[in-house]
């Protein structure tokens, strides 16, 4: 055996530090009834979006979309529904 040394306890200590999630997951309706100013104050408080779409998502987002990407949130429309991320949450569409 090779001579590793390995402390358990700071593993766990950096998982703990690294799974820290703040926020949650929001479901809504984008329909333009709810101001974009309500939508980036729930991004910015490490919220995802998933919005059902009612009309056409790019008029609908328009209000949001450039500042969420700017500060490195994504979006992703998916099957009529839009995706919102914070910065550091990614969305993965490599099974699509």
């Amino acid at each position: 055996m090779s001579d590793f040394d390995l402390d358990l306890r700071t593993v766990e200590e950096h998982i703990d530090e690294e799974l820290e999630i703040d926020g949650s997951i929001v479901l809504g309706v984008l329909d333009g009834e709810t101001g974009d100013e309500e939508w980036l104050e729930a991004i910015s408080k490490g919220n995802v979006l998933v919005l059902d779409v009612e009309g056409d998502v790019n008029d609908l987002a328009s209000g949001f979309a450039r500042d969420v990407k700017e500060s490195g949130g994504n979006l992703v429309h998916f099957r009529g529904f839009l995706l919102v991320t914070p910065p550091g949450v990614d969305v993965s569409t490599e099974r699509l």
